[in-house]
């Protein structure tokens, strides 16, 4: 009986115990809190693009600029980095960019929506993102990355690198062909045009293929890449009017900020090679009876005195180029060059210098000033011609136009500092012979450093940086 009276007792406290569970359970969550899986995945899709914005046209872009001679770093951190003081912490920003405000951001996507547009986008980004990665760094973790149980992931070769960001444009390809093009606010490139998409993703494949030297690979991507200028894609500034507020031209920010007079390309009498190279009156320039490049001179110049004073490709509101028309033709024009030789790569290069005579190369503030762009003939590359006046072969003399040009329009991309350690080896007869202005090394900066915090937390790291000066794999 006291047995019996015993399991009564302890089944009314279990019941008891059970039922204050219940009762308080949940007493201490805020029901207005918000937790990811609340979040719309579309609304991760913006910051993933900004991220993708600080990789491609922010801090690093700057110092790529300096290191290919398109800019010159004049005083107080620029002028130490000019000079190949540059330390693991300047990479910092583009780092956290990569991992934190891309990567995590592309996977969420990908993982929680099943809107095939969104996922395309994320992949494409993703892709985009880590094949600049590999441009710039060389090494870095990848396969391993975004995997909550590997928190030291391993560092995959740069080759895999790329080869995986293929991938992830390939996949976006995909993902994106069975979507519908709808209006999509959050899609600060493109407004949701797949086409748009389909278009900058096959030219990403043509310009990785590019770096990695795999020439008919590129050529063949390029087929499909972007056909209009109509199809780049930029970072567009989206903000208020007044110079206070609003997003801005990144290289327009620094400037009007704390880096006034630090950096740019024309200051007390020094020029960049780049200005060099395209002003009417000098030893380097390029102008001649069938190319004026008086717009596009005005156009880049920038005075480093401040954001407000430029109207040119730094101006407050001035879209910022990330992967273009141009590009695409450029490739393709020298892909096809490599191939099959000069007459088949100047129909492409003479289909893009139709389009910079319309003035479309700069924007309206400049387009009042003379430009020309006329059509080249073959002759202008066979020995003795305008192009050709050191007895160079004919295709060799086109390629090295081809460079130039690419040197030249791809101003504010990584596209110079790029081609210069991609060709430097195997290329030099084409390659644009750049001088850093002002300084007196022979050295050539060869990749960006690795990021201080990676270093610092992550085991698999290298122990120190390998240095800016030691060659990536693909530019052996």
């Amino acid at each position: 009986m006291k047995k019996y009276i015993l399991k009564i007792i302890l089944a009314t406290v279990f019941i008891f115990v059970v039922s204050c569970e219940k009762i308080v359970e949940g007493i201490n969550e805020n029901p207005n809190d918000i937790i990811v899986a609340d979040v719309s995945p579309k609304l991760f899709l913006t910051g993933t693009m900004l991220a993708n914005v600080q990789l491609n046209c922010g801090h690093l872009n700057r110092i790529s600029g300096m290191y290919s001679g398109q800019l010159v770093g004049f005083n107080s951190l620029y002028s130490n980095i000019y000079g190949y003081n540059l330390s693991t912490s300047e990479s910092n920003g583009e780092w956290n960019a990569l991992y934190i405000g891309v990567l995590t951001n592309t996977r969420h996507i990908i993982n929680n929506s099943s809107n095939d547009l969104l996922v395309g986008i994320a992949k494409v980004v993703e892709g985009h993102a880590f094949g600049t990665a590999a441009s710039l760094f060389g090494d870095i973790p990848y396969s391993e990355s975004g995997n909550i149980n590997i928190p030291n992931p391993n560092f995959d070769s740069q080759q895999d690198v790329y080869n995986q960001a293929i991938a992830s444009l390939d996949a976006g390809i995909v993902s994106l062909s069975t979507a519908n093009s709808v209006s999509l606010r959050e899609d600060i490139y493109f407004g949701g045009n797949k086409d748009k998409w389909i278009a900058a993703a096959y030219t990403l494949k043509a310009r990785f293929y590019l770096h990695m030297k795999d020439y008919p690979n590129a050529l063949f991507a390029a087929q499909s890449g972007i056909g209009s200028s109509t199809g780049d894609m930029k970072y567009l500034p989206r903000g208020a009017t007044t110079v206070t507020s609003g997003d801005k031209n990144l290289f327009y920010e620094i400037l009007e900020g704390a880096r006034s007079g630090d950096i740019g390309n024309n200051k007390d009498g020094v020029e960049s090679y780049l200005l060099q190279l395209i002003a009417s009156g000098s030893a380097l320039s390029r102008n001649h009876s069938k190319t004026d490049e008086t717009a596009r001179r005005a156009y880049f110049t920038i005075n480093s005195s401040g954001g407000s004073v430029n109207q040119g490709i730094v101006a407050q509101f001035e879209p910022q180029n990330m992967v273009t028309y141009f590009e695409n033709q450029l490739i393709k024009a020298e892909c096809a060059a490599r191939a099959t030789g000069a007459s088949d790569g100047l129909p492409h290069l003479n289909t893009l210098r139709v389009w910079m005579n319309t003035g479309k190369i700069v924007n309206s503030t400049f387009r009042s000033l003379s430009y020309n762009y006329a059509a080249f003939d073959i002759s202008d590359f066979q020995n003795g011609g305008i192009e050709n006046t050191d007895g160079s072969t004919t295709d060799n003399a086109f390629l090295r136009e081809v460079i130039e040009e690419r040197y030249v329009s791809g101003f504010g991309m990584h596209m110079a500092y790029n081609d210069a350690r991609r060709l430097r080896k195997s290329d030099g007869a084409i390659a644009v012979p750049f001088i850093m202005v002002g300084t007196t090394s022979n050295l050539r900066a060869e990749r960006m450093p690795y990021s201080a915090t990676e270093l610092n937390s992550n085991i698999n790291s290298p122990n120190e940086d390998p240095g800016i000066f030691v060659k990536t794999a693909v530019n052996q």
